[in-house]
């Protein structure tokens, strides 16, 4: 995994504990179940010993990939972003043309997307429609239920 992803510094600092965290409680813990499991006899028939190694397999592979993605990850300063179009950490309010609904969705990376908190992908159909339109103009995003058109009304950060 080699794109490169953009996050909030906030965003950053969170992964970096997360990291952390699997590092420094969820490793050692693993390690001392492996341990007891151990202590319980034949290693052939014990199931317990078998759960911890694939724990801990699990853990090591989630480690490693959030390394690979901090190590791809840029912070983007929010202070330097151009409201002037869409683009990733800008706030876009917007209306469907097609129902009349005002919707508002901050365009942010795959790892921070949260469609309950108004956060949508930039890799997304609508983040990948709404990229660099400006104010007034109609982004035609294509959806699995047809072609929907969103008007820019307001762009922030």
């Amino acid at each position: 995994m080699s794109a490169i992803n953009y996050v909030t510094k906030e965003t950053f600092e969170q992964m970096k504990i997360e990291l952390q965290r699997m590092k420094s409680v969820d490793r050692p813990a693993a390690s001392k179940a492996i341990a007891e499991a151990k202590e319980k006899g034949d290693l052939k028939e014990n199931a317990e010993y078998d759960a911890a190694k694939e724990a801990q397999g699990l853990l090591e592979a989630r480690i490693s990939q959030m390394e690979g993605v901090l190590a791809n990850t840029r912070i983007l300063d929010e202070t330097t972003i151009d409201t002037s179009k869409v683009s990733i950490l800008t706030k876009v309010q917007m209306t469907n043309l097609n129902t009349k609904k005002q919707v508002t969705y901050q365009i942010v990376s795959e790892s921070e997307a949260d469609l309950k908190l108004g956060k949508i992908s930039v890799t997304s159909p609508i983040g990948k429609g709404l990229l660099g339109k400006k104010i007034g103009e109609i982004a035609e995003v294509q959806a699995p239920a047809g072609i929907i058109k969103f008007k820019i009304e307001h762009i922030s950060v």
